[in-house]
């Protein structure tokens, strides 16, 4: 792609357009400031009969399909799931079906080595597109941390580690956890497991959601900033120095969700100044300002139940993914709950939304017709281990 540079711009006279202007941030569109709604929707599906059909090739399978959906996912998805949850309760719930013959996770790529791990050897797990990947997952690559755990070694102080990995993570990494003796946490038990991590060692190495670790330690376990330290996987020895890592108790991956990392302490103030009497309730990925500032914190669980419980009336904004949010705000609409998103401007989980409406046709009528496509199979001794902190975070008290 040819860059014209400002210089460029003038000397061929040209003058930027609206468009161009509010890319670079210069101007703004009101019509993106209007909470649920969004001035980009996603299209309709360009196949009339792709409901049809889905309905169809779901009928036809009976009970050997169980289809998953994970809370982010697009409506015309989420209505063939058979359950709808985040991404463990999701893989529990498919090692609860030994009958289902395949799993089809509507989800991102993470989740379904997660189902794979846990559901039986018959059981076959499909991804509809194998690009529904996860950017903060892939942030942390198995040889990254391998180099990663070799520093701490030479720092002479691996011993003292105990790694703890979220559940966003791939197979790889959840193995390298169960091999270290570390375990695996959701946003929901994350604080179980770093007492846990703590008793087993003075340190902890938090792979791959700096956020999630920094916001646990510091406002649930009562850590100040100083005792956080990031490890960036491109810089020698993650950037930092060897009495930085000696002295930090959590030594945290350089990883972030590209959804929650984009609100803003100026998306609280400005919802606040906006909506009068707001309630900000935002995600634990979210930046540890905007979690400070915030009214209530908590994982896609927490959030929802938070919401059902709310008095008719109140009135949210939400930091999560959209998806998310303009299905709460529709729901509680009739019992007078005003549901806006956080930030003025929209953002879908790109990889997640990957997950459409014609690739869940094309998994469903392949396995109606006998042709299993793009399944997700983890290699035995990477299960082995990452079942194995896997079962260690099932084991927390």
């Amino acid at each position: 792609m040819r860059v014209v540079t400002t210089a460029q711009t003038q000397e061929l006279d040209v003058q930027p357009t609206p468009l161009a202007l509010l890319l670079l941030g210069r101007e703004a569109d009101p019509r993106s400031e209007r909470g649920v709604e969004c001035p980009g929707d996603l299209p309709s599906p360009s196949d009339p009969d792709l409901v049809e059909r889905a309905r169809a090739a779901k009928e036809k399978l009976g009970n050997k399909v169980f289809v998953l959906g994970h809370h982010y996912q697009r409506d015309e998805v989420i209505q063939f799931a058979d359950v709808t949850g985040d991404s463990f309760k999701l893989a529990r719930d498919a090692a609860a079906r030994p009958e289902a013959e395949y799993i089809v996770f509507c989800g991102v790529h993470f989740m379904a080595e997660s189902a794979d791990i846990l559901t039986s050897d018959d059981q076959k797990v499909v991804l509809p597109d194998l690009a529904a990947g996860c950017s903060m997952a892939d942030m942390a690559t198995a040889e990254q941390v391998a180099e990663c755990w070799d520093v701490l070694t030479e720092v002479g102080i691996a011993e003292q580690v105990v790694p703890v990995s979220y559940m966003n993570s791939s197979a790889d990494i959840k193995a390298f956890t169960g091999k270290h003796g570390g375990t695996i946490c959701t946003s929901s038990n994350a604080k179980r497991a770093l007492d846990w991590a703590f008793e087993q060692g003075e340190k902890v190495l938090f792979l791959p959601d700096q956020h999630l670790g920094r916001n646990t330690a510091v406002r649930d376990m009562g850590m100040s900033l100083e005792d956080c330290v990031v490890y960036n996987p491109h810089k020698p020895n993650g950037g930092l120095t060897a009495a930085e890592l000696r002295a930090a108790k959590m030594i945290l991956w350089r990883g972030h969700c590209s959804v929650h990392g984009r609100f803003s302490l100026d998306s609280v103030n400005d919802v606040r100044e906006r909506i009068p009497g707001v309630n900000v309730l935002v995600h634990p990925e979210c930046r540890h300002e905007v979690v400070a500032a915030a009214d209530h914190v908590g994982s896609t669980e927490y959030i929802i139940k938070m919401l059902e419980a709310a008095p008719a009336g109140s009135k949210w904004a939400i930091g999560t993914e959209l998806n998310l949010v303009r299905r709460l705000a529709n729901r509680f609409a009739p019992e007078g709950k005003e549901i806006v998103f956080l930030d003025k401007t929209v953002c879908f989980c790109s990889t997640m939304n990957r997950i459409d409406l014609p690739h869940l046709v094309w998994a469903l009528e392949s396995l109606a017709e006998g042709n299993l496509v793009n399944r997700i199979e983890v290699d035995k001794e990477t299960e082995a281990f990452a079942k194995l902190a896997l079962e260690r975070m099932l084991a927390l008290p």
